[in-house]
Protein backbone atom coordinates (compact mmCIF):
# COMPACT_ATOMS: atom_id res chain seq x y z
CA UNK A 1 0.00 0.00 0.00
CA UNK A 2 1.37 3.58 -1.32
CA UNK A 3 1.51 6.11 1.75
CA UNK A 4 2.83 9.86 0.87
CA UNK A 5 5.13 10.94 3.74
CA UNK A 6 2.63 13.44 4.93
CA UNK A 7 -0.07 11.12 5.35
CA UNK A 8 2.48 8.17 7.25
CA UNK A 9 3.53 11.52 9.21
CA UNK A 10 -0.15 12.35 10.07
CA UNK A 11 -0.17 8.61 11.31
CA UNK A 12 2.18 7.98 13.23
CA UNK A 13 2.62 11.50 15.13
CA UNK A 14 4.26 10.89 18.50
CA UNK A 15 1.79 13.96 20.35
CA UNK A 16 0.92 10.86 22.76
CA UNK A 17 3.20 8.68 23.15
CA UNK A 18 1.29 6.54 20.50
CA UNK A 19 4.42 6.34 17.79
CA UNK A 20 6.42 4.42 21.13
CA UNK A 21 3.86 2.07 21.79
CA UNK A 22 3.13 1.29 18.15
CA UNK A 23 6.84 0.47 18.27
CA UNK A 24 6.87 -1.79 21.10
CA UNK A 25 3.62 -3.63 19.48
CA UNK A 26 5.59 -4.39 16.36
CA UNK A 27 8.51 -5.66 17.94
CA UNK A 28 6.25 -7.45 20.25
CA UNK A 29 4.65 -9.23 17.70
CA UNK A 30 7.51 -9.71 15.78
CA UNK A 31 8.77 -11.56 19.40
CA UNK A 32 6.18 -13.79 19.32
CA UNK A 33 6.10 -14.93 15.76
CA UNK A 34 9.92 -15.52 16.17
CA UNK A 35 9.17 -17.50 19.65
CA UNK A 36 6.59 -19.35 17.95
CA UNK A 37 8.85 -20.86 14.97
CA UNK A 38 11.37 -21.67 17.30
CA UNK A 39 8.70 -23.40 19.79
CA UNK A 40 7.83 -25.14 16.42
CA UNK A 41 11.09 -26.27 15.18
CA UNK A 42 11.94 -27.94 18.46
CA UNK A 43 8.82 -29.71 18.57
CA UNK A 44 9.39 -30.89 14.77
CA UNK A 45 13.24 -32.34 15.86
CA UNK A 46 11.44 -33.78 19.06
CA UNK A 47 8.38 -34.98 16.83
CA UNK A 48 11.41 -36.86 14.60
CA UNK A 49 12.70 -38.62 17.17
CA UNK A 50 9.70 -40.10 18.18
CA UNK A 51 8.47 -41.36 14.59
CA UNK A 52 5.62 -38.64 13.68
CA UNK A 53 4.10 -38.63 10.27
CA UNK A 54 5.71 -36.76 7.40
CA UNK A 55 2.06 -35.03 7.28
CA UNK A 56 2.67 -33.75 10.57
CA UNK A 57 5.82 -32.90 10.07
CA UNK A 58 4.97 -31.15 7.24
CA UNK A 59 2.12 -29.16 8.85
CA UNK A 60 4.35 -27.73 11.68
CA UNK A 61 7.14 -26.80 9.16
CA UNK A 62 4.48 -24.60 7.48
CA UNK A 63 3.66 -23.61 10.72
CA UNK A 64 7.37 -22.32 11.53
CA UNK A 65 8.00 -21.49 7.91
CA UNK A 66 4.63 -19.21 8.31
CA UNK A 67 5.83 -17.09 11.75
CA UNK A 68 9.13 -16.35 10.36
CA UNK A 69 7.39 -15.23 7.34
CA UNK A 70 5.19 -12.78 9.03
CA UNK A 71 7.88 -11.66 11.60
CA UNK A 72 9.94 -10.70 8.31
CA UNK A 73 7.18 -8.91 7.08
CA UNK A 74 6.26 -7.07 10.29
CA UNK A 75 9.98 -6.20 10.99
CA UNK A 76 10.54 -4.79 7.15
CA UNK A 77 7.11 -2.88 7.28
CA UNK A 78 8.59 -1.26 10.90
CA UNK A 79 11.50 -0.22 9.08
CA UNK A 80 9.81 1.06 6.61
CA UNK A 81 7.59 3.40 8.07
CA UNK A 82 10.27 4.49 10.85
CA UNK A 83 11.80 5.43 7.54
CA UNK A 84 8.85 7.31 6.29
CA UNK A 85 8.27 8.75 9.68
CA UNK A 86 12.13 10.26 9.33
CA UNK A 87 11.51 12.00 5.92
CA UNK A 88 8.12 13.14 6.80
CA UNK A 89 9.67 14.94 9.69
CA UNK A 90 12.37 16.23 8.09
CA UNK A 91 10.21 17.53 4.96
CA UNK A 92 8.80 18.95 7.55
CA UNK A 93 11.78 20.73 8.95
CA UNK A 94 12.59 21.88 5.21
CA UNK A 95 9.14 23.30 4.86
CA UNK A 96 9.24 24.99 8.31
CA UNK A 97 13.07 26.58 7.15
CA UNK A 98 11.78 27.57 3.95
CA UNK A 99 9.05 29.63 5.14
CA UNK A 100 10.59 31.43 7.52
CA UNK A 101 13.24 32.07 4.95
CA UNK A 102 10.55 33.32 2.81
CA UNK A 103 8.92 35.20 5.55
CA UNK A 104 12.41 37.14 6.55
CA UNK A 105 13.20 37.90 2.82
CA UNK A 106 9.68 39.43 2.66
CA UNK A 107 9.40 41.46 5.84
CA UNK A 108 9.13 44.56 4.77
CA UNK A 109 7.04 44.32 1.94
CA UNK A 110 4.75 41.62 4.31
CA UNK A 111 4.89 44.59 6.79
CA UNK A 112 3.98 47.15 4.04
CA UNK A 113 1.14 45.26 3.59
CA UNK A 114 0.23 44.53 6.59
CA UNK A 115 0.02 48.29 7.13
CA UNK A 116 -2.06 48.84 4.05
CA UNK A 117 -4.80 46.40 5.12
CA UNK A 118 -5.00 47.72 8.10
CA UNK A 119 -5.72 51.37 6.58
CA UNK A 120 -7.93 49.78 4.14
CA UNK A 121 -9.75 48.48 6.99
CA UNK A 122 -10.13 51.34 8.88
CA UNK A 123 -11.59 53.31 5.85
CA UNK A 124 -14.26 50.68 5.66
CA UNK A 125 -15.00 51.93 9.38
CA UNK A 126 -14.43 48.25 10.87
CA UNK A 127 -14.87 47.68 14.42
CA UNK A 128 -11.28 45.88 16.09
CA UNK A 129 -13.72 42.51 16.47
CA UNK A 130 -14.12 42.55 13.04
CA UNK A 131 -10.91 43.55 11.00
CA UNK A 132 -9.68 40.47 13.67
CA UNK A 133 -12.60 38.39 11.68
CA UNK A 134 -11.53 39.90 8.05
CA UNK A 135 -7.95 39.09 9.21
CA UNK A 136 -8.63 35.57 10.04
CA UNK A 137 -10.98 35.10 6.93
CA UNK A 138 -8.29 36.73 4.50
CA UNK A 139 -6.18 33.55 6.09
CA UNK A 140 -8.24 31.20 5.22
CA UNK A 141 -9.83 30.09 8.10
CA UNK A 142 -13.32 28.94 8.12
CA UNK A 143 -16.25 30.08 10.18
CA UNK A 144 -15.94 28.07 12.64
CA UNK A 145 -12.78 28.21 12.99
CA UNK A 146 -12.79 31.88 13.27
CA UNK A 147 -14.84 31.71 16.01
CA UNK A 148 -12.66 29.38 17.87
CA UNK A 149 -9.39 31.13 17.56
CA UNK A 150 -11.70 34.06 18.57
CA UNK A 151 -13.44 32.22 21.29
CA UNK A 152 -17.02 33.20 20.71
CA UNK A 153 -19.83 31.08 18.73
CA UNK A 154 -20.07 30.42 15.26
CA UNK A 155 -23.26 32.51 14.85
CA UNK A 156 -21.41 35.77 16.36
CA UNK A 157 -18.42 34.75 13.59
CA UNK A 158 -21.02 34.63 10.80
CA UNK A 159 -22.70 37.85 11.74
CA UNK A 160 -19.40 39.57 11.73
CA UNK A 161 -18.58 38.41 8.48
CA UNK A 162 -21.62 39.73 7.16
CA UNK A 163 -21.06 42.76 8.67
CA UNK A 164 -17.56 42.73 7.30
CA UNK A 165 -19.14 42.05 3.40
CA UNK A 166 -21.85 45.14 4.18
CA UNK A 167 -19.62 47.45 4.90
CA UNK A 168 -17.15 46.64 2.64
CA UNK A 169 -19.79 46.27 -0.58
CA UNK A 170 -17.99 42.82 -0.79
CA UNK A 171 -19.76 39.70 -1.64
CA UNK A 172 -18.04 37.11 0.50
CA UNK A 173 -14.69 35.65 0.99
CA UNK A 174 -13.46 35.45 -2.09
CA UNK A 175 -14.34 39.10 -2.96
CA UNK A 176 -12.82 40.11 0.02
CA UNK A 177 -9.68 37.80 -0.50
CA UNK A 178 -8.99 39.12 -4.15
CA UNK A 179 -9.32 42.74 -3.21
CA UNK A 180 -6.12 43.04 -0.98
CA UNK A 181 -4.35 39.77 -3.13
CA UNK A 182 -5.87 40.27 -6.71
CA UNK A 183 -2.57 42.62 -7.55
CA UNK A 184 0.10 40.64 -6.08
CA UNK A 185 -0.59 38.13 -8.85
CA UNK A 186 0.15 40.11 -11.51
CA UNK A 187 2.80 38.39 -13.77
CA UNK A 188 6.13 39.75 -13.67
Amino acid sequence: MATDSSQTFALYRDEDGSQHRMKFENWFVVAILIGVALFTGADIFDDVGEGASVLHLIGEGLVAVLAILGAFILWRRSLTLQIQVRKASIEKQEALMEAERWRSEASHALKGLSDAIDAQMSRWSLTKSEKEVALLLLKGLSLKEVAEVRGVSEKTARAQSFAIYSKTGLSGRAALSAFFLEDLMLPN
